[in-house]
């Protein structure tokens, strides 16, 4: 399974979005330059600009590894739950309320604080440039599509979708804090819903 974001790679370019990524999460796109990155990966300036010639290109290819990550954790994800309706719902909701892995090794999860490094990106670019985003966008339709062929009735699929999207944007932007008692009640709600019981 892969890293995803803030791998321990030493090849030039991976350690530079690396530091890229670091940079973000701790002084926000202001903070990023490419002298920034270049010191805190390690490497010259030029050596920085052969493999991204911008801000903009060093930015973009911070979100098209992220999209990479994104869709290798989606398609995990989906291969955990049997095959059937209401996969695609399944490995949605198991994303947005399964407990995190504390060994780190495991899927991605909206309470896992690996996703902080993922977060801080998005916010980045979206606040740089929102065109950048269209790298995650396009990972986003592919799940929306597979959502409205999951199986389910109408609606079931992106209420629970949407949720999950509720609770990392309560991450994200630290609108609150759900208790565990709060995210076993609305995963046992949605579980409901997915399986059309009352």
């Amino acid at each position: 399974m892969t890293d995803g974001p803030a791998t321990t790679s030493h090849d030039a370019p991976t350690r530079v979005l690396d530091a890229a990524e670091a940079i973000v999460m701790a002084r926000g796109v202001g903070g990023l330059t490419l002298e920034a990155a270049a010191r805190d990966a390690g490497v010259s300036k030029g050596g920085l600009l052969y493999h991204f010639a911008s801000k903009e290109a060093l930015l973009d290819a911070m979100l098209r590894r992220l999209a990479g990550f994104m869709e290798q954790q989606y398609e995990f994800g989906v291969s955990q739950q049997p095959p059937g309706p209401g996969r695609i719902a399944r490995a949605c909701l198991e994303w947005g309320f399964g407990e995190a892995d504390p060994t780190g090794e495991g899927p991605l999860r909206a309470c896992d604080d690996r996703h902080d490094r993922a977060a801080a990106v998005f916010l980045a670019a979206f606040h740089h440039d929102p065109r950048l985003l269209d790298p995650i966008r396009a990972v986003v339709a592919r799940i929306r599509a597979d959502i409205a062929a999951d199986g389910l009735p109408p609606g079931v699929g992106n209420a629970i979708n949407a949720a999950c999207d509720g609770m990392l944007l309560a991450r994200l932007f630290r609108l609150y804090e759900p208790s565990p008692a709060e995210r076993a009640e609305t995963r046992a709600a949605l579980l409901r819903l997915l399986e059309g019981t009352p």
